[in-house]
């Protein structure tokens, strides 16, 4: 597991970050929970598009990236489980992926 970062207290926080639009608008928060095991989207919206899916990504172009599979939603909050051991450090950016144009409806940084 990468190195958590921590509050003034030395205690692990979580990992959050705000959706910002790339291609198509996209919204809503993203929280990591203490444990590095579940993702949570709140208050999330994106447009419609052929094959969405969920990246944690390297960079805003995705070159290396791993994905938590196809958009449980459009509108609404949404959990998503972690695979183990991720270096959320070097995929610090969570991205709507559109698969079949390779290009992101929306990120948000997780910090």
């Amino acid at each position: 597991m990468s190195e958590m970062e921590k509050n003034e207290n030395g205690e692990v926080k979580p990992l959050t970050g705000d959706f910002v639009e790339d291609t198509h608008p996209t919204m809503g928060k993203a929280q990591i929970n203490i444990e590095r095991t579940v993702l949570t989207l709140t208050n999330f919206k994106s447009d419609d598009g052929p094959v969405l899916e969920l990246y944690l990504a390297n960079d805003l172009k995705a070159s290396k990236y791993i994905t938590l599979g196809e958009l449980k939603g459009l509108d609404g909050n949404y959990t998503y489980d972690l695979p183990k051991n991720i270096n959320l450090e070097t995929y610090k950016y969570l991205m709507v992926w559109c698969v079949d144009f390779s290009v992101s409806f929306g990120h948000a940084v997780l910090e």
